[in-house]
């Protein structure tokens, strides 16, 4: 809190303490498996949700009981991420969805990077000096961008149609993959 009539207190930036701002947001952007999707990079996090998905439709099809449930999570997730589950709550019980019978959520988490990834396209294409904006504060043409295309439909519309009617191509996962490969490739020179 600030004393009335005196202007608050700013941090120093990051580049006025003497570090290299490249080197921070390599540190920052940082891509490196773990059990916890929550705590994934954006290159895992929607890795996790592939396994939780495919476990769920196995046990809601019949093919998958409760009782087997952590051993095939522990097998998925070291044939996909190459690590062995060290305990339970690293493992299948990190989440609470299940537990509150909240089955075929995960993929909601995928489908809104997905649709996040279109929506970063449009807006770009939009506001070109985008960046230049944003590194000087100033949002407005971002919050103005997504009131005037994606927030004035409220709920008129099925998601799809928003993210088809805001950036004026139907909705995939291309952007998305676009937008990591451009961000990560120029982290780690790939």
């Amino acid at each position: 809190m600030t004393e009335v009539g005196k202007a608050p207190v700013q941090a120093p930036r990051v580049r006025d303490r003497g570090v290299n701002a490249d080197a921070f947001y390599r540190t920052v952007n940082r891509v490196n498996s773990g059990y916890i999707r929550t705590e994934a990079d954006e290159i895992h996090y929607n890795l996790h949700v592939l396994p939780r998905f495919d476990l769920e439709l196995a046990m809601i099809a019949g093919d998958l009981q409760v009782a087997d449930f952590p051993d095939a999570w522990n097998t998925r997730f070291k044939a996909d991420f190459g690590v062995a589950v060290d305990k339970p709550s690293n493992g299948c019980l990190q989440d609470v969805h299940w537990s509150v019978g909240l089955f075929g959520y995960f993929p909601t988490y995928t489908l809104g990077n997905v649709y996040a990834g279109c929506l970063n396209k449009a807006m770009r294409t939009a506001l070109p000096d985008l960046d230049t904006a944003l590194a000087k504060g100033d949002t407005s043409g971002a919050t103005g961008w997504l009131r005037d295309n994606v927030q004035t439909h409220g709920g008129l519309y099925a998601p799809n149609e928003v993210i088809e009617r805001a950036c004026g191509f139907a909705p995939s996962e291309a952007p998305l993959l676009d937008y990591l490969g451009a961000k990560f490739g120029g982290i780690y020179g790939i």
